[in-house]
């Protein structure tokens, strides 16, 4: 096999910063004053949360004042996305992004996404100019704020971040593997603090759908609740006269709501594994023209192409770092695994993409949302939907390639052979599909869709095994339980099923443990040391609550448990990891008698992405916990710089439950508040509320959000 220096390009470190400057940012009078025309003919209405209603004459017209209004309240959080999704991280973070980076650009290229931006229909690059009008005149209008590295938004760059997933189809490639492939040795990007990921949420959201037969008022309803890390999203309200008028969570930095709703309709996505993602084995050989690979008894060209990686140094200058990569008709060259190089494929349609993330959220029937679904571009999600006309549904995946069954999908497969080619993509109708199910309600919690419809679901025997690859989940178990058989749903009913405190996790969890502990000695000092907290936890419910003693007696001891044993354990281990997890309590909370919210919190002390935490500085007690324990409002937490208290950073990051009638009605709650800077009220003003689950009105109408407005202004006039 080649060694490295034959498929890496030798890596270039140049000391000039020229072809790392971001373009020159100034505006034209021209531009400024074609941006604050059109700003004049835009409102801004900002209710007393702080969340932007927007409205626009055309779709464009909102988009433009939707991406103002996001600049206003988190402009870094934008820069930072698309530094990330166009691979120019480096440019602002320096060294430690370069490989991530590179996995970016072996996928993205500026090129190919001007490409794009030339093909794209006229309504669609009228909303990419807008877009990046917004941008620049954000820019133009708060010379105050300054640009890590761009300075100026061109339109083409919305195609880099087309789907508002967190931790997209790429990111599933290791940049350890890039770096071994590609990098000639270089250090690893450094990782995040994993020694306490006991703590860790598992990824996933939360999707309810309830058809009027089993809703008190006769009207469809839907939760949307994605878990995703905190501040990822921020809440806004979009309208045109051209028939634009959405309401949602929005990942920064995006024109188009990704979880919400409209006057009509509403759609949330949970996370999918449907297996539309394949490693290819490639059998390579050197010419004098370059490398081929072995395809059907013939030899192919690997696409060869040239990445210039720029990287801000500590002094502020910039080097340069030139790669070679290499592409198969599967897709780039991820890494190497005995002897063979590895072809990383996934759906890669930018351009489509970004259409189906927009015209969803005009859809406002079924059929026309079933029409965006064909576009098959949504395709690490699940999807539940409901609407006005009372119905609700479930669309499994959205890009699920049809694939030789007889392979093993689940492992690299031969690259040599067309018979591992994928053959298209699954129609709407064949993949996984249920709609309005005769029991009348519809969940999925990034668990498997065979219990998405309770008796009704599914039969995973009917499909292949590449469709659905999740299993059922602790949370799934509970969704099913709150849901089957209440036929008088409400607004607050759903919201309180959303937060139901039980974590069924224990229910399996906790009968081995306390067999263990009946089978010790009578006078074994384990069991006398642990007998008082085997007594709270016999009486337990099960339920988390900020004053129990019991969810932290068990919290502790399953993650002291898990992290060291698998279930199959002796049983003596099951009952020292509870002495341990108790006299862990006892030595950082005083006692192992501490209520769950004396440990348990929420904390935001500054509008940091990666955000800091301190047990002396005021924080809010949380009772609901993590979705590993099976509680449906999922809250990720773990130490921090060695707090003793834990602190939540993903999960339910966004909550609305909303009704679909001849007008809708909606409750929601983000977690902290809408701006990202500490000296805005609307910072952490909904945090109380967050911890206790109390979400708050949402205003759709306008006389609604007039009654409440704070202010109200057009771009370029606050």
């Amino acid at each position: 096999m080649p060694t490295r220096s034959l498929r890496t390009l030798v890596l270039l470190l140049i000391l000039v910063p020229l072809a790392c400057q971001a373009p020159d940012a100034r505006f034209t009078v021209e531009e400024r004053a074609q941006w604050r025309e059109r700003a004049e003919t835009i409102s801004i209405t900002r209710d007393d949360w702080g969340i932007p209603h927007i409205e626009g004459e055309t779709d464009a017209d909102a988009v433009f004042g939707m991406i103002y209004a996001q600049a206003e309240d988190d402009f870094n959080r934008i820069e930072v996305n698309f530094l990330n999704a166009m691979g120019r991280l480096a440019e602002a973070e320096g060294e430690g992004a370069l490989f991530r980076d590179l996995r970016m650009r072996l996928f993205i290229h500026e090129d190919d996404l001007k490409g794009m931006y030339d093909e794209s229909p006229s309504w669609l690059r009228d909303l990419m100019d807008a877009w990046a009008d917004g941008l620049n005149y954000y820019l133009a209008t708060h010379p105050g704020t300054e640009p890590r590295v761009l300075d100026r938004f061109e339109p083409w760059m919305a195609l880099s971040f087309s789907e508002g997933s967190i931790g997209g189809d790429i990111e599933v490639v290791r940049t350890s593997d890039v770096e071994s492939f590609y990098g000639n040795g270089r250090p690893t990007m450094a990782q995040a603090d994993r020694s306490d990921d006991v703590y860790m949420e598992p990824t996933g959201s939360n999707g309810f759908a309830i058809s009027p037969s089993r809703s008190q008022n006769g009207n469809a309803l839907l939760l949307i609740n994605p878990h995703t890390s905190f501040y990822f999203r921020a809440e806004v309200h979009v309208k045109s006269r051209e028939g634009l008028n959405a309401y949602g969570a929005v990942t920064w930095g995006q024109f188009f709501v990704y979880q919400g709703f409209n006057d009509r309709a509403g759609w949330m996505h949970t996370s999918s594994r449907a297996d539309n993602i394949d490693e290819y084995l490639l059998d390579v050989v050197e010419r004098e023209d370059g490398w081929y690979y072995l395809f059907d008894g013939e030899e192919r060209p690997l696409t060869a192409r040239d990445v210039t990686i720029c990287v801000r140094e500590k002094d502020g200058s910039f080097s340069e770092h030139l790669f070679t990569t290499y592409r198969s008709h599967h897709g780039p060259v991820i890494r190497e695994q005995d002897g063979k190089w590895v072809a990383f494929q996934i759906m890669e349609e930018p351009l489509k993409a970004l259409q189906q993330s927009y015209l969803r959220t005009k859809a406002h029937t079924f059929d026309e949302y079933v029409e965006t679904m064909r576009l098959h571009t949504n395709s690490s999600n699940n999807t539940v939907y409901a609407d006005a006309d009372g119905t609700i549904a479930y669309f499994h995946s959205n890009h699920i390639p049809v694939k030789d069954p007889s392979y093993d999908w689940s492992r690299p497969v031969d690259g040599t052979t067309s018979a591992t080619d994928w053959k298209g993509v699954h129609t709407v109708e064949e993949s996984i599909l249920i709609v309005n199910p005769p029991n009348g309600w519809i969940q999925n919690t990034n668990n498997w869709p065979f219990s998405a419809a309770g008796a009704n679901s599914p039969r995973q025997e009917d499909f292949p095994a590449y469709m659905s690859q999740n299993p059922e989940n602790a949370r799934g178990i509970n969704a099913v339980r709150v849901l089957d058989g209440v036929t008088d749903f409400t607004l607050e009913s759903l919201r309180a099923a959303a937060y139901d405190p039980t974590m069924t996790a224990f229910e399996d969890l906790l009968p081995p443990l306390f067999d263990a502990w009946d089978a010790l000695a009578a006078d074994d000092s384990l069991k006398g040391a642990t007998r008082e907290q085997i007594g709270i936890l016999r009486d337990w419910n099960m339920d988390w609550a900020v004053e129990s003693v019991p969810t932290s007696v068990a919290i502790f001891w399953a993650s002291e448990f898990l992290r060291k044993n698998d279930r199959d354990a002796p049983p003596r281990a099951w009952v020292e990891a509870l002495d341990v997890a108790s006299r862990r309590l006892d030595r950082d909370f005083g006692s192992w008698r501490t209520p769950w919210g004396d440990i348990n919190r929420f904390q935001r002390l500054t509008g940091d992405i990666v955000q800091p935490f301190d047990d002396d500085e005021p924080s809010i007690p949380v009772g609901f916990a993590s979705s590993r324990w099976g509680s449906l409002a999922a809250y990720g937490q773990r130490t921090f710089n060695n707090t003793k208290k834990i602190y939540g950073t993903r999960g339910n990051s966004f909550v609305a439950v909303v009704e679909f009638g001849d007008r809708v009605q909606a409750i929601a709650i983000t977690a902290g508040g809408q701006s990202g800077d500490p000296a805005s009220p609307h910072f952490n003003d909904q945090a109380g509320r967050y911890a206790r689950g109390q979400l708050r009105p949402v205003y759709f109408y306008p006389e609604d959000i007039q009654a409440v407005a704070e202010e109200v202004y057009t771009p370029g006039r606050r």
